[in-house]
């Protein structure tokens, strides 16, 4: 921030950041109170330089207000409601729906086969085609998924990782299939291989090699499919699996800094590829916690993109993130409860500046959602951006001497495991030694004893239980789904052209071998019809697959 005074600072802001971002307008005419009084585009003391210095202002460095200028004011958060189920075809239907019910971006989720590279028909999938999210198991999957939406106007998340190249090679050979050109798609593909080995587990090759796929897949969307977000750096998967907030900042971040130090060291230049960095925290129980760590996370990592890195552009030094509540507070008791708790893990992160939010539904710990769960789940987030007001004020909540105090504190708690990590060698050689798992897992333990002595309370579980009514009734995979897929599978097999086949597979394996950027054969190989355990059969052959180690 510049020595401005107060006064000057902002009204320098409103001349310069504020009034850029007017020129492409605002999402109302008017922000005015219920008594008729306007809404400011900006509260900030007038005589505290200090608060300017640590906070900034909206859309400048460092970023602690919000990316934006105007935030909510100029357009509400994008409302992508994660889903994905048994076939393509039930996806996409599922899809169309939410569409039509005012979601504004897609979120796939995928079958637990396809994330971890085998095909259908594969001893390793038996049992799991379709049943934690949607089967695709090669590029006619892929255009049965997207059947009639408009790829090139509308935003594309994928939660994918080990295969996430793949899965990002069968959406562009779609595109190209259509005749789209994939220079106008715009999405994210979740790409985050380090967290896999901390927290979740789908993993397939060992870290390094992992690394390269994700370091082919920036530098080959900054010229092919260049308003792609390139990674989604997930703080979420940690925090389900039972760190505190300043661990899933901290963690996060450390993950990010290793993804963007691999980029600089593959040669690429840190202000080409950093603006398409994204990241996806999660929305957790503790509201004003939530609010300051979402804030906190954003001011350090402006400072670590512009001093660690000498990131110069401003979009390089923003973090932009995706939220989604925590599934891993509903409870199956009292399903109902979880309705008012995803309410106020979605308003904290609206109040912490998320740029997308999905909610998840009330039945999501007894199975995946149904259409009417996930329909109230959605109109959470529109009651929330139409009714509550909360979208009309960038920031509302700064200057809290309660959240300023505990964004300062989650900063300094993060920063401090930061350089602990550092001093291991960096995120990979930490997770190599098993420093985060044993962090998470401390944190873990400590919160599942605080739930079991009553120290933790959870409404309807360990304090104010209730007999429960007959349960509600879930949504279940029809086992005919993973005969189905098996059966469209082997036809791919039988029906492909043979030839050109097999020499997009040595081009795949040439390339893995060779150091080649990868995702011009990925490419070339999918739209031979190689299937995506075919494809990572291969690159297990030349990469290996990473056994994991007993963390004590």
């Amino acid at each position: 921030m510049s020595e401005l005074p107060p006064v000057d600072a902002v009204a320098a802001w409103r001349s310069t950041t504020l009034a850029a971002a007017l020129r492409k307008g605002l999402r109302k005419q008017a922000f005015v109170r219920s008594t008729g009084e306007p809404v400011d585009d900006l509260y900030a003391p007038a005589s505290d330089p200090d608060h300017l210095h640590k906070l900034g202002t909206p859309g400048q460095f460092p970023f602690t207000r919000g990316v934006q200028a105007t935030m909510y004011r100029g357009r509400l958060w994008t409302m992508r409601q994660y889903a994905g189920f048994g076939t393509a075809a039930e996806s996409n239907a599922r899809y169309n729906y939410l569409l039509a019910a005012g979601q504004t971006g897609l979120s796939v989720a995928f079958d637990l086969p396809t994330q971890m590279g085998y095909d259908p028909d594969d001893p390793m999938a038996q049992g799991e085609v379709g049943k934690v999210g949607v089967s695709i198991a090669g590029i006619d999957d892929m255009h049965t998924l997207l059947a009639g939406l408009p790829l090139d106007a509308i935003s594309i998340s994928m939660t994918i990782n080990a295969t996430a190249s793949t899965l990002l090679a069968l959406l562009v050979g779609v595109a190209q299939e259509r005749g789209i050109d994939p220079k106008l798609l715009t999405g994210t593909v979740q790409n985050d291989i380090l967290k896999e080995y901390m927290a979740r587990g789908t993993y397939i090759y060992p870290p390094r090699p992992s690394m390269r796929l994700v370091t082919d897949l920036f530098g080959w969307c900054r010229t092919e499919v260049p308003k792609w977000n390139t990674i989604s750096v997930s703080g979420y998967h940690v925090r389900e699996a039972g760190c505190d907030a300043a661990q899933e900042i901290a963690f996060t971040l450390a993950d990010g800094i290793a993804y963007v130090q691999a980029a600089v060291q593959a040669g690429l230049d840190v202000d080409e590829f950093a603006g398409r960095i994204a990241f996806f925290f999660n929305g957790h129980n503790n509201f004003l916690e939530e609010v300051a760590k979402f804030r906190a996370a954003r001011r350090l990592w402006a400072h670590v993109m512009r001093d660690r890195f000498g990131a110069k552009k401003p979009e390089s030094q923003k973090l932009r993130f995706h939220t989604q509540t925590a599934g891993s507070m509903l409870t199956a008791q009292q399903p109902d409860n979880n309705i008012v708790r995803v309410a106020l893990q979605a308003l904290a992160a609206v109040l912490g500046g998320t740029q997308s939010l999905h909610t998840n539904s009330r039945d999501e710990a007894l199975g995946l959602p149904t259409e009417a769960a996930a329909h109230i789940a959605l109109r959470t987030q529109q009651i929330i951006a139409y009714e509550s007001g909360v979208a009309d004020a960038v920031d509302p909540l700064a200057g809290s001497y309660l959240i300023e105090a505990w964004t300062d504190q989650l900063e300094a708690r993060a920063r401090a495991y930061i350089d602990r990590i550092d001093a291991l060698g960096g995120m990979v050689a930490a997770i190599e030694q098993g420093y985060p798992q044993r962090e998470i897992q401390d944190s873990a333990y400590r919160w599942q004893r605080a739930v079991e002595s009553g120290a933790q309370v959870v409404v309807g579980v360990n304090l104010f239980q209730a007999a429960e009514p007959e349960a509600a009734a879930v949504l279940a995979i029809d086992p005919r789904v993973e005969r189905d897929q098996v059966e469209r599978i082997r036809a791919v097999r039988q029906s492909r052209e043979a030839a050109a086949w097999q020499s997009a597979m040595r081009g795949v394996r040439d390339a893995a071998c060779t150091g080649a950027n990868l995702m011009p054969a990925l490419v070339q190989a999918v739209r031979s019809r190689a299937t995506t355990g075919e494809i990572s059969h291969a690159l297990r052959q030349v990469f290996g697959v990473h056994q994991e180690h007993l963390v004590v």
